[in-house]
């Protein structure tokens, strides 16, 4: 009897560990999808995290893009476009378009200094979009020697032509404030073209030109340059040479009251040799057609 009551004693606790088995599994089975659940959203929020620099980063870098392109878009503006000028002052394609004999007020930069007597300046100026030739400006010694290059200079006097040479006359000026120096810009491709007289006092260049002989000596025999346009000057006055290019001559000149015989440019023209090629800088003087000023004569590159 004893056997038989624990032998039913150990079937009951078998019955309950199984019961309590099952109940274990069932709740490890009811729990398995929400921890599933819970490691899905703390891997996305990991994921996120780890997206949130990266597109902050990228974020960052467009804005940064955008911001230096704004940056530029205004400085290339600037250097491009036509400068502003005061109130009352002519752009130079009004300048341009006036009619000779007529009133105008410029701002312009002094490039070069051609010459002072008497009270007079004779300058060569320029600004961003074109150049202006003043003929015996009124102007003390004193203030001559301000006209440094590059100042900037508001000029009120007349439009006039002379042989061609448009220019600035009974002008009287004041320094302002700014400052410019020219490029020489190339114009070897307008040399024999009509359009060549648009950039007419501008600082320019030459490139890759051959010295043709000016004249002869008295000994007939060719010269590469000539005192005077008919050689009847001597050491001091202008210095006139021919130079080709294309099988066409053009006559250039050595202005004394711009470059005297103490300048490096006097002394070189009067090194060339017939047949030299040549590269120069100067200033698109006008003399029945073009006859520039050159400043700087180095053989050509």
């Amino acid at each position: 009897m004893k056997k038989m009551t624990a032998l039913l004693m150990a079937f009951a606790l078998a019955f309950a560990c199984v019961g309590c088995g099952s109940d274990n599994a069932g709740a490890a089975e009811e729990a398995a999808p929400e921890q599933a659940a819970a490691e899905d959203a703390a891997a996305e929020e990991t994921e996120t995290e780890e997206a949130a620099p990266e597109e902050t980063e990228a974020e960052d870098a467009a804005e940064a893009e955008t911001a230096e392109t704004e940056s530029e878009e205004p400085a290339e503006a600037e250097s491009a476009g036509t400068e502003e000028k005061s109130e009352g002052v002519m752009t130079y394609a009004e300048y341009a378009a006036a009619e000779l004999d007529t009133e105008v007020v410029v701002e312009t930069y002094v490039q070069a200094k051609q010459s002072w007597w008497e009270d007079k300046a004779t300058l060569y100026t320029q600004d961003q979009d074109g150049a202006y030739f003043i003929y015996e400006m009124a102007c003390s010694e004193e203030d001559y020697e301000k006209l440094t290059p590059g100042t900037k200079i508001k000029v009120s006097g007349y439009k006039a032509e002379w042989s061609g040479e448009v220019e600035i006359i009974d002008a009287t000026f004041e320094i302002v404030e700014g400052n410019y120096v020219a490029e020489a810009m190339d114009v070897t491709p307008y040399l024999g073209q009509d359009d060549l007289v648009d950039y007419q006092n501008r600082y320019v260049s030459f490139k890759g030109m051959t010295v043709e002989a000016a004249g002869q000596d008295d000994a007939g025999n060719d010269v590469a340059f000539l005192y005077k346009w008919d050689g009847s000057g001597q050491e001091g006055d202008d210095l006139y040479f021919n130079v080709s290019l294309d099988g066409a001559t053009y006559t250039f000149t050595v202005e004394s009251y711009l470059c005297d015989s103490s300048t490096d440019v006097y002394k070189a023209v009067k090194e060339l040799q017939i047949g030299d090629t040549i590269d120069m800088e100067g200033f698109l003087y006008w003399y029945e057609g073009a006859n520039p000023h050159i400043t700087a004569v180095q053989a050509a590159n």
